[in-house]
């Protein structure tokens, strides 16, 4: 629209001059080597600017006939790099695609019509790593970084083909190199803090994470939390060998992320051990009313290492207050009352749980059962329900379950992956085999508790129980048979083909209680076998049908 106002103002101004020269018409005489001209201004302006249209028109002639090697030359590069970036645009589709022969060949062209431009050297060693060929990937990416334009893009390349082929110190090598080139390069400060957490080095990842975001390559809700990670991690680590230092990091991970879980329970533990069990105490609840979570119910529970069952029994239900209608809270608090030997609290927590039972739950339900009544029949049944029971949440990154928390994925070496979730596709969770420890003690004190003297049985014949899961090796030593076929406490034997005779026979009580169980034993316990005399039945008399 300005454009076109100014376009009329300008034609108004060249109308007006003319209409005004064109009513003042004047004369215009020139005399020069005998010539005599008279004119007017009118005609004398028109003949200077047709004469100045000649002269340019003439000047581009001469200019165009000196310039036209110049302008042909041109026309053929222009050409030629049209070909190139078409051939360019070819082969990254066909590398997209999977196209081998169509990536070579447009590799080949690109080369040939482009030379070294940085994007035919991409495509020459995405060509390259398409059909396997390492070493021309690796010698692409090489020229790329004697280049200044292209040296990042070389090295990005280089430490990925070095993490291919597992060369770690490689990868770290040319990580090193980039972030220092470029210190708010994400991908390569990032593989520098993997590699110092691996090495245990969390003061040297601070560091590169401080200059990482000194130079805009974090915002500053992202570095706080990765702050508060690797504080975390590195309060865990001095845990042991420094307790001071280890304290003082917990506290400033707490203040940069209050609901990091593992910073939360280190520094509830360190806090506690200190003799500030309040300021502990408001760390933890602060964490677990966001993320219920098993370990810091346990710190929780230990903030003062003297005190009785009782007192921190009554303590928990503090905690459980943050996020009361949780399951978590119900088995922490169920926890607590069994090692206070509160059963009725214990059952309580857990009846609402009963119907949906998880792992930890049916566990926690097997232990008292032994503990409260030594009804080992049901805690072995609970027991045997826990191997096909839902899944308790764990510690998962890029879908690897582990046992304890760590600052960086094993899979991908990402900062700040691990999530408290249910893991899919697993049998257990580390968790669980914690749990089954506590069971199979349970189990044992109670058959320990037997009474000394018992009738032993005919042999009896049990049906042998499936193979539980390779990674539940904890929970099978207690419970090795299904829920389905998990005998009462005192199974009714089969009827034998003869009657065979039961006599009293006395035994250990270790020896007696397990004859008493007909189970598969465990794996500490004796079993009947150890003790039991066996009496072989009579042989039945033959008979003849009709006297025949």
């Amino acid at each position: 629209m300005i454009r076109l106002v100014v376009y009329l103002l300008v034609l108004a101004l060249v109308a007006f001059g003319v209409a005004w020269l064109a009513d003042r018409p004047g004369e215009v005489a020139i005399v020069w080597q005998g010539w005599h001209i008279e004119t007017s201004v009118m005609v004398a302006a028109s003949a200077l600017l047709a004469a100045m249209a000649v002269a340019i028109l003439i000047w581009s002639l001469i200019r165009l006939i000196f310039r036209s090697p110049d302008i042909v030359a041109m026309a053929f590069r222009n050409r030629r790099a049209t070909r190139g970036w078409a051939a360019v645009s070819r082969g990254l589709v066909a590398v997209g695609s999977g196209d081998l022969p169509g990536a070579r060949r447009a590799a080949s062209d690109a080369e040939r019509l482009l030379g070294h431009e940085p994007l035919s050297r991409l495509l020459a060693a995405q060509a390259a790593q398409l059909a396997g060929d390492t070493e021309g990937a690796e010698a692409a990416f090489r020229a790329m970084t004697e280049t200044p334009s292209t040296r990042l893009l070389g090295l990005r390349g280089l430490h990925v083909e070095a993490r291919r082929r597992g060369d770690a110190g490689a990868a770290l090598l040319t990580a090193e190199e980039a972030a220092r080139q470029e210190p708010g390069l994400a991908w390569a400060s990032d593989a520098v803090i993997e590699a110092r957490c691996l090495s245990g080095d969390f003061s040297g990842a601070l560091a590169v994470l401080e200059r990482e975001a000194s130079h805009g390559g974090l915002d500053r809700a992202a570095h706080r939390r990765r702050r508060a990670v690797l504080l975390a991690a590195q309060a865990t680590a001095l845990e042991l060998s420094d307790p001071t230092a280890a304290r003082e990091r917990a506290i400033e991970a707490v203040r940069l992320a209050p609901t990091l879980v593992p910073a939360a329970e280190v520094a509830g533990r360190l806090l506690g051990a200190a003799g500030d069990p309040r300021k502990a105490a408001k760390i933890i609840e602060t964490a677990y009313a966001a993320t219920p979570h098993p370990d810091l119910g346990e710190a929780y529970l230990h903030l003062r290492p003297g005190d009785a069952a009782r007192e921190r029994l009554k303590r928990v239900r503090n905690l459980t207050a943050r996020a009361p209608a949780h399951a978590e809270s119900a088995m922490v608090l169920a926890r607590a009352a069994l090692d206070a030997q509160d059963f009725a609290t214990a059952r309580t927590a857990l009846a609402p749980l009963t119907d949906q039972a998880s792992q930890r739950v049916c566990l926690l339900m097997a232990e008292l059962e032994a503990t409260e009544n030594g009804d080992i029949g049901k805690a072995r049944e609970w027991t045997a329900r826990a191997v096909r029971a839902p899944r308790d949440p764990a510690w998962v990154a890029d879908g690897i379950v582990a046992e304890r928390w760590s600052p960086i994925s094993p899979v991908s070496g990402r900062l700040d992956a691990f999530v408290w979730m249910t893991p899919p596709g697993v049998t257990a969770t580390p968790m669980l085999e914690h749990e089954a420890e506590r069971v199979k003690a349970a189990i044992a004190a109670a058959i320990e508790a037997r009474p000394a003297l018992v009738e032993t049985p005919a042999p009896v014949v049990t049906k042998e129980p499936a193979e539980p899961p390779r990674d539940m090796s904890a929970l099978a030593q207690v419970a090795n048979t299904p829920a389905a076929s998990a005998p009462p406490l005192a199974p009714e034997p089969p009827s034998p083909p003869a009657a065979a005779p039961v006599r009293p026979v006395v035994m250990p009580s270790s020896a007696a209680a397990a004859a008493v169980i007909a189970e598969p034993h465990l794996p500490d316990d004796p079993g009947p076998g150890s003790a039991i005399e066996e009496v072989p039945a009579p042989a039945a008399s033959r008979r003849t049908p009709f006297g025949v």
